[in-house]
């Protein structure tokens, strides 16, 4: 367990300090799928989660973002893991053919 800045907190203060952060970041988790579920709902949109939100972003901003500063903005360690945010998908790739002006 990764100890906590303050030296002063007993151990049994910062492991029930550790278990709450768990509750609330799953809690948090659970609000935003609610949250995002509720306005597709309301939009008429299908298949829509937060983790689908989250590879759009990444996809749609490694248009204009270069991949290195992209991955920081996401919060990856890793160029590997960024990658796979921004894999285009069939009919994107049809489309990037198709500009291509043939004479």
């Amino acid at each position: 367990m990764k100890r906590l800045a303050n030296p002063t907190l007993s151990q049994s203060a910062e492991f029930a300090l550790r278990q709450y952060e768990q509750v609330l970041r799953e809690q948090s988790e659970r609000a935003l799928g609610y949250i995002v579920k509720k306005y597709a709902l309301a939009a008429k949109l299908i298949n829509v989660s937060p983790h689908n939100l989250r590879h759009r972003f990444g996809y749609r901003m490694a248009e204009s973002v270069p991949l290195h500063r992209l991955a920081q903005i996401m919060g990856h360690d890793s160029l590997d893991m960024t990658k796979l945010y921004v894999q285009g998908k069939k009919s994107d790739l049809q489309q990037a053919v198709e500009t291509i002006a043939w004479t």
